[in-house]
């Protein structure tokens, strides 16, 4: 005696309420299958759908196959949806816009630097503070204390623990970092960088725009930046790099505030006594 496939079994209702609810369901599902079979090229045999139970019932393969169909027709709007993107240029001009209308910002940072050359990894964290045009302060309270003073006039990197301060002129500063340049409200993304969405996933997890900058300046000290915007304010929420030495560098922004009303006082740095100050060139 031939065994019976459990896939081939066939199922035959025999409910009042199915014999009612199963001709209009018929139609439905036809309709779905035609519609389906063009979006996923599901490839399928007509299958009579008789309102007579005693001749051939629905089979647990073709039940499969409609159930896919109708589950893909029924999310396919919204994968579509999730895959459209607007246009670059609408998302790099309101990103320049939020910037361009800032007075000033605040936020806290995560700072992970990948030396590849010698396999070590650094963490950092701290607080950053901007203040347009021309000032910023990198305040770093994890591992080690250290602060990054930029102004109009001069930079330090002070060193507390070593008891070492260094300082340079800041036009350098903003003439050759063109990313800080835009954060402090003198530069074009647009001037200095090329712009495009990056593949193949143009969108984080949580819908935000991820873009890929590549530097118009060919000497500039890394090849390309990769941001992350906020699809909301569009706030830079994450900002990655590679050098020339090949080291990677990712800085991950959190509780950003706008327009806090910093004062000029907190970008003006006075090396304590005892301190020991290198210029640099």
């Amino acid at each position: 005696m031939q065994k019976k496939s459990i896939i081939n079994h066939e199922y035959k209702p025999q409910s009042k309420l199915w014999k009612r609810l199963y001709p209009p369901l018929c139609g439905i599902i036809r309709l779905t299958l035609q519609t389906s079979s063009r979006l996923v090229g599901i490839r399928f045999q007509r299958v009579s759908l008789n309102w007579s139970f005693t001749n051939k019932g629905l089979t647990a393969i073709t039940a499969c196959k409609l159930i896919l169909a109708i589950l893909f027709f029924v999310f396919c709007p919204f994968v579509c949806m999730a895959a459209e993107l607007p246009p670059i240029d609408d998302v790099v001009l309101k990103l320049q816009q939020t910037y361009e209308k800032t007075d000033d910002f605040k936020a806290d940072f995560i700072q992970k630097t990948i030396m590849k050359s010698i396999k070590k990894t650094d963490v950092e964290e701290g607080s950053v503070f901007f203040k347009n045009p021309k000032n910023m302060l990198w305040k770093y309270t994890k591992p080690k204390e250290k602060k990054l003073i930029i102004n109009s006039r001069e930079a330090w990197l002070y060193l507390p623990q070593e008891k070492i301060a260094y300082t340079q002129n800041s036009e350098y500063i903003f003439q050759s970092k063109v990313l800080i340049k835009f954060l402090s409200g003198l530069g074009k993304l647009k001037d200095d960088f090329s712009i495009k969405y990056t593949q193949p996933e143009s969108l984080d997890k949580n819908g935000n725009y991820l873009l890929l900058l590549i530097p118009l300046e060919k000497s500039s000290a890394y090849n390309s930046l990769k941001i992350t915007v906020d699809k909301s304010n569009f706030y830079i929420l994450q900002v990655s790099f590679d050098d020339f030495m090949d080291n990677s560098t990712i800085l991950r922004f959190s509780n950003i505030s706008m327009n806090a009303g910093l004062t000029q006082k907190m970008f003006q740095f006075k090396p304590p006594a005892g301190v020991q100050v290198f210029q640099m060139p």
